[in-house]
């Protein structure tokens, strides 16, 4: 039997307002996965398994993002318990495609979907987990890469800082040999300003780079709303470029007209 000293570390995977796809990058991880459960023992995942056991967590997986006055409490709650806290995809680390809700007025969404808006509680804005907690380290992407993933966690595990790449999506195109889609098609594209990890996919199908996995380090977002303008966008066009899958994100943000609700 395993010691105590010997115990793997706990790790629970908890869910807020998302779809679900992050989670599953980590089933789909497959053999890889099986490899890291050997390391690890996954204590709290109801995504893949009906045993729940209590924490505290040595590692703590979150997606999604906080849209309700429960959200905000049962966040704290989770950040007690994890020793280290991982948020993973779009609407963890930047609120999500629900953050469009924070330029407009949630009473009226509420009032044209549901049919009885007295029972539904929520609050006004989509918002990221670091925004109500201290995070340890954030994963982007939507979904997430699955590699980056297990780096992230094989990181952790070893005490060391996880090799993810703070570039952006241009160096992806270049090492993949991709026709760059401003300079050959004239297509707006966010791959300059977004980080890498998609392994630039979009750009190889002559696709404008949709910024899934949101601002890289330092990015000059004036510098290409400017070329967008070049290319004939209007500043709607360029508002809308920005608020996609990372819209609440602090550059993409500022480069769509703020943050503040209409």
């Amino acid at each position: 039997m395993r010691s105590k000293s010997q115990a793997r570390p706990k790790v629970g995977v908890f869910k807020f307002a998302s779809c679900d796809g992050c989670q599953l990058s980590l089933l789909d991880a497959e053999d890889e996965l099986l490899a890291v459960a050997r390391a690890i023992d996954i204590a709290y995942f109801p995504e893949a398994s009906s045993t729940m056991k209590k924490g505290p967590y040595d590692i703590g997986l979150v997606e999604g993002s906080v849209t309700t006055h429960h959200d905000a409490e049962r966040i704290q709650h989770i950040r007690r318990q994890c020793r280290t806290l991982i948020t993973i995809g779009a609407c963890a680390t930047a609120g999500g495609i629900q953050a469009l809700r924070n330029w407009a007025e949630v009473d009226e969404f509420v009032r044209a979907v549901y049919a009885s808006p007295q029972f539904i509680s929520t609050l006004k804005t989509s918002t990221s987990i670091a925004e109500h907690v201290p995070v340890d380290f954030e994963l982007r992407g939507c979904p997430i890469s699955k590699h980056q993933l297990i780096e992230v966690i094989s990181a952790t595990l070893a005490g060391r800082k996880p090799n993810v790449p703070t570039y952006s999506v241009c160096m992806e195109c270049k090492r993949r040999g991709n026709v760059c889609t401003m300079v050959a098609h004239g297509t707006p594209c966010l791959g300059p300003v977004t980080q890498a990890g998609c392994g630039a996919l979009c750009p190889a199908y002559n696709r404008g780079c949709y910024g899934c996995f949101g601002p890289m380090e330092s990015p000059n977002t004036a510098s290409l709303s400017h070329q967008f303008r070049v290319l004939g966008q209007s500043s709607g066009d360029i508002t809308r470029a920005f608020r996609g899958f990372n819209a609440w994100a602090w550059p993409f943000r500022q480069a769509s007209g703020e943050g503040h609700r209409s």
